[in-house]
């Protein structure tokens, strides 16, 4: 039992999952961080596209 122990606290299988939820929460993050603030610019020039668009009338 005590030798299963010592493998037990010696193996760092687990370590490497922690590594990838660490790093894809990371990225989803700034993921985040990054539609936040293009959000805000783009959202008013497609609201002023859709504005002129809505003025011209089509014609054949």
């Amino acid at each position: 039992m005590k030798e299963r122990s010592k493998r037990f606290v010696a193996d760092e299988g687990g370590a490497v999952t922690v590594d990838w939820v660490v790093l894809t929460a990371a990225v989803v993050g700034l993921a985040g961080i990054a539609w936040d603030a293009l959000s805000g610019p783009t959202g008013n020039v497609a609201s002023g596209v859709s504005n002129y668009l809505e003025t011209k009338e089509v014609t054949d």
